[in-house]
């Protein structure tokens, strides 16, 4: 391996570290809310709004922040962000007020906002296209590694320091790595040792494929035409359905597993690795089942959709936990679920399959949008159903949006193959 190789692998290596604070700064909240609820006498429904605070601002500015991308270098841009959403998760530490945990928690999504497309362009940057789909599995798999083996070190942190404490760590930890990035962090060069080794800064035919853009210009009949067609229908209310459970573990999981379930609350930090570890394990095998059915020769309606479809039908097993009290099948019945969830995410894969060629960005933007929209609507709906105590009708909740999302693909997408655009000028002929 030359220098250049394993630079480039120190630079992956910086991105799912990064990937990592990025999710604990999103789930110590998880982590802390039912103490948070008692010593404020915070109730269910108002946590279900601080919960869904983050998703509003990262949603929205989703396309902001990538735009944002395009114009600050990662050296700068990287570190200035990690500083202020650390900043936002810091300040909750020394919060007494509904208002001011809501404002903390928008700003985090706010900042947050441009970091996804960060590491897409970071990887783009410093990986040949032939390697940066494994580069891309690598650092996304930050999320439920990192969720998976943090919430036990945070329920241990809070255990000893308190949720005030919880919160003031994670903010530290966030603001080292930023001073640590900007001093490591650099581009890379722009001609590499050897043609094996060539930056992917320097790639260009490799890339002219089927989804360059015939016309790159914005017309409004562009935007209609992300919302007119069944398939697509079909896909974002998939996404939907998706977001839903994994937002429901991102939040409402611990205080599920110490109020309802009476669980000890560090016992409760390390059974719920466990899903994470189940949803870890359905994206790697999502991911490569799918590709090697292709490579088989499977059909794309086959190879792509068993995977969504299955993993949807094994989400709805969460509805289970709500037969039994013994603690051992709770878990399992969320893990097969958490599992389903994860064989379910490569559900982007059908907007490079199934966009026209020159809407690819414009309908993602739309599948992203909606699709993150579930994060900012199920906290505050389970806020609402579970207001009395009772977690039931909520896992009910979460089974009938796998159901729906099941259903979705099984009905409303149809023949996995392009769309023909209706209303855009740019129609192919």
């Amino acid at each position: 391996m030359t220098h250049y190789s394993k630079k480039r692998y120190r630079i992956l290596a910086m991105v799912f570290i990064t990937v990592v604070i990025n999710y604990l700064d999103r789930s110590n909240i998880s982590v802390a809310a039912f103490a948070i609820a008692e010593d404020l006498d915070i109730t269910s429904v108002q946590m279900g709004y601080i919960f869904s605070a983050f998703a509003v601002t990262y949603s929205a500015m989703q396309i902001p922040g990538g735009i944002i991308v395009d114009y600050i270098k990662p050296r700068v841009l990287y570190p200035s962000i990690l500083t202020l959403w650390s900043l936002a998760t810091l300040v909750q530490g020394f919060l007494s007020s509904l208002g001011g945990f809501i404002a903390c928690r928008a700003a985090i999504g706010f900042f947050e906002s441009p970091s996804y497309p960060e590491n897409n362009k970071i990887i783009t940057k410093w990986f040949p296209e032939n390697e940066r789909a494994t580069a891309i599995a690598i650092y996304t798999s930050g999320q439920f590694i990192g969720l998976a083996f943090l919430t036990p070190a945070l329920v241990l942190i809070q255990d000893k320091l308190g949720w005030r404490g919880l919160f003031i760590i994670s903010g530290i930890i966030g603001i080292v790595w930023a001073i640590v990035w900007f001093f490591f962090y650099k581009d890379p060069p722009e001609q590499a040792p050897n043609d094996t080794e060539k930056p992917a800064t320097t790639e260009n035919k490799s890339e002219e494929n089927d989804i360059t853009p015939i016309n790159p210009s914005f017309k409004w009949d562009d935007l209609k035409e992300a919302f007119i067609h069944r398939k697509l229908w079909g896909v974002y209310i998939g996404q939907f359905c998706l977001g839903s459970l994994f937002i429901f573990f991102l939040t409402w999981f611990p205080t599920y597993l110490v109020k309802y379930r009476g669980l000890d609350f560090i016992e409760s930090g390390f059974l719920a690795s466990i899903p994470f570890l189940a949803a870890f394990a359905g994206v790697l095998i999502s991911g490569f089942s799918s590709d090697f059915m292709v490579k088989k020769g499977f059909s794309n309606e086959f190879s792509r959709k068993a995977p969504i479809i299955l993993g949807m039908v094994l989400s709805t097993g969460i509805i289970a936990a709500n037969f039994t009290d013994n603690t051992a099948w709770v878990i399992t019945f969320l893990a097969i679920a958490f599992f389903g969830n994860g064989l379910a995410s490569i559900s982007w894969v059908f907007i490079s399959l199934l966009s026209p060629k020159n809407l690819i960005g414009l309908i993602g933007g739309v599948f992203n949008f909606i699709g993150g929209s579930s994060a900012a609507l199920t906290p505050i709906i389970i806020g609402y159903l579970v207001e009395d105590g009772d977690f039931e009708p909520a896992l009910y909740f979460i089974g009938s949006m796998a159901t729906v999302g099941f259903l979705s693909y099984l009905f409303l997408v149809g023949k996995v193959e392009r769309i023909k655009p209706k209303l855009s000028s740019s129609d192919f002929n």
